[in-house]
């Protein structure tokens, strides 16, 4: 027999207790069992494990009247833009306005406790909007169970550790995903920007519908809208600009000021063109009794009282939908929403997490409370906002207490401001909304993402073209499926270098050193390769196992097929720094008197010179690279 050596991982175990010590040591009495469990407590719940799960408390001893400044300023500046992009978003959720700011305000007074990325103030968002009404259709009913089951996957996930299962969608299929949502969301804008009625949910259809009621546009509408787009672009221009940056000296206190009021401008740019384009419709209806363009009408004032989300609801036919009707209504979305929403979070506090870790857990389960919160306050779905993180970071926010500040406007604007609401034209929300998408099209990936790896333009296109043909769930569905798909080919099509090497003595053998473990969808193919490889020539074959750092019952079945093979051909095959873990598997199916391991180079010496299927024979051509 071929001597190998032998793997033995008991020296982690405990020796079995004697009879003398059993008493004392390994079985515990109904005390020992008591301080156990509270041992067990402690070092579960402790302040460490306080500070992790409600954030609030690893702060709040240290704010001071610095950070409580910060954080009204960026409080109140967050909510000139929550308010208008609220109205705005609803509209595009297919939901009345006032549904929008349900969502503005009870959630950001929940993440302030569970919440911990200071620049991530939570509630509607463009891409949960458009998700909403796809999947809702504009049912208020729908889209408030909606962000309760919403809420409630988020926050399972959260607890189960679940958060890995965004890491299967890509950066090619997000970026794909969102540049199509974009331009579905200004699409859905252009029936308020020309006062047209447009149906169908696919991009495709809306389009289709929009040409064949163009004729019927408005005057006026399109004319206030293309002029609001072209005053929101100018002002974020503005708000770029710094004064004095390339000035040795640099600013002076005067372009300080002047830079802020610029930055301040872009910031309330939303703000400024609501409430001016407000006032004009105001004025158009308090003299002339009408106005030229589309205004968003009455908006019930006052702040939701809380209550349960709705399980079942009337149809426009008045049959009765129960809960399990609605859940098979809202089908895919109740995954794909919080896949989605969790993903826009989670690479929204990265960006602003100034290089400390996140804890994606901790997100999930501040988001899913958020939700859930939200439903009892009649909102739909939402999450982080990269537009109102922009605004809140550059207003120098310190702490998530910046959302009460926020809250509280959302509400004051409930309770004493809807009665203005009615006067703002539509046409200006859609060039709200319009302006603020144009630069959610990520077309600059596509260069970089030619230049590292041409394939992953599969998946980003493919999803890109999906979610504009297909109901947008489908779409990005599939192009995490597609994705998945190119992930188990690569795992199915392990790399292999091949060497023709010498031992010490002269003898040659054949080095194969896969590049990675050996699961069930790569055996055949391995296994097929290594037989190729070995037949020919009939050296020894040595597998270096060094990057096999896993493997299953498959793979080890496969093994000891290819070493009964390589014996039955009297061809000795050996197999090299094979980690035990992965030994212990393949030790457990093949034929120990086929499966040879070794660990030093000077033991494949003693092997070969003792492996009596050796012979001297004419030796093969070396084989080419």
């Amino acid at each position: 027999m071929i001597p190998r050596r032998k793997h033995n991982a008991s020296s982690g175990s405990l020796p079995p207790p004697d009879d003398k010590h059993a008493s004392n040591d390994y079985i515990l009495s109904d005390g020992g069992a008591r301080d156990g469990w509270r041992a067990a407590l402690r070092r579960r719940f402790n302040r460490k494990t306080l500070h992790k799960r409600i954030p609030i408390t690893s702060w709040l001893p240290q704010y001071n009247a610095e950070k409580a400044i910060g954080d009204v300023i960026a409080g109140i500046t967050v909510g000139l833009t929550v308010i208008p992009q609220s109205l705005a978003y609803s509209n595009i959720a297919g939901l009345p306005p006032q549904y929008g700011l349900y969502g503005s305000f009870f959630g950001c007074f929940i993440y302030i406790l569970l919440g911990g990325c200071r620049a991530v103030p939570a509630g509607p968002t463009a891409i949960a909007s458009l998700l909403t009404w796809q999947v809702a259709g504009g049912v208020i009913e729908k889209a408030i169970l909606l962000n309760f089951l919403t809420g409630l996957v988020e926050l399972l996930m959260g607890v189960l550790g679940l958060g890995f299962l965004i890491n299967f969608v890509s950066g090619p299929v997000s970026s794909g995903f969102t540049s199509a949502v974009a331009l579905m969301i200004a699409t859905s804008q252009v029936k308020d920007m020309f006062a047209i009625s447009v149906t169908g949910t696919t991009f495709l259809q809306q389009w289709i519908s929009i040409f064949r009621n163009i004729h019927n546009a408005s005057l006026w509408d399109p004319v206030l809208g293309f002029v609001c787009i072209a005053l929101l672009l100018s002002m974020r221009k503005i708000g770029m600009i710094k004064l004095g940056e390339k000035s040795a000296e640099g600013p002076s206190t005067r372009q300080k000021v002047l830079t802020k009021c610029m930055w301040l401008l872009g910031t309330c740019r939303n703000a400024i063109v609501v409430v001016v384009t407000g006032v004009l419709g105001f004025w158009f209806v308090a003299t002339h009794g009408t106005s030229p363009v589309r205004l968003m009408g009455a908006i019930p004032s006052g702040v939701p009282i809380p209550q349960l989300p709705p399980f079942g609801y009337v149809r426009a036919d008045n049959s009765t939908a129960d809960f399990l009707d609605m859940v098979s209504e809202l089908g895919s979305g109740l995954l794909v929403i919080p896949l989605i929403v969790l993903l826009e979070d989670i690479a929204i506090c990265k960006a602003f997490s100034d290089g400390r870790t996140i804890d994606a857990t901790q997100e999930m389960i501040a988001l899913g409370v958020a939700n859930v919160g939200n439903s009892f306050m009649q909102a739909y779905p939402g999450g982080g906002s990269l537009a109102r993180s922009v605004v809140s970071n550059g207003s120098g926010v310190k702490t998530t207490f910046s959302g009460l500040y926020t809250g509280v406007m959302v509400i004051l604007a409930l309770q004493f401001f809807t009665q203005y609401f009615e006067f703002i034209p539509k046409a200006a929300l859609a060039a709200v909304i319009i302006s603020a998408i144009l630069f959610m099209v990520e077309y600059d990936v596509i260069k970089p993402m030619w230049r590292a790896k041409k394939l992953d333009l599969i998946p980003g296109v493919g999803t890109f073209v999906l979610c504009l043909t297909l109901p947008i769930e489908l779409g990005i569905l599939t192009g995490v499926v597609v994705n998945i798909i190119f992930i188990l080919y690569h795992a199915a099509r392990p790399k292999f270098s091949v060497e023709m090497l010498k031992t010490e003595q002269g003898v040659e053998y054949l080095m194969i050193t896969p590049d990675r473990c050996l699961m069930f969808p790569s055996v055949d193919y391995v296994r097929r390769l290594v037989t190729k490889c070995a037949t020919s020539s009939s050296v020894p074959v040595v597998i270096e196992c060094t990057h096999i750092y896993s493997a299953d019952y498959t793979a080890a079945k496969s093994i000891e097929q290819l070493t009964a093979d390589f014996h039955a051909r009297q061809q000795p095959l050996y197999f090299y720094n094979v980690k035990p873990s992965v030994c212990s598997i393949f030790e457990a199916v093949a034929k120990p008197e086929h499966f040879v391991v070794f660990y030093e180079d000077d033991e494949l010496d003693r092997l070969l010179a003792a492996d009596e299927r050796l012979a001297p024979r004419k030796q093969p051509p070396p084989l080419q690279a």
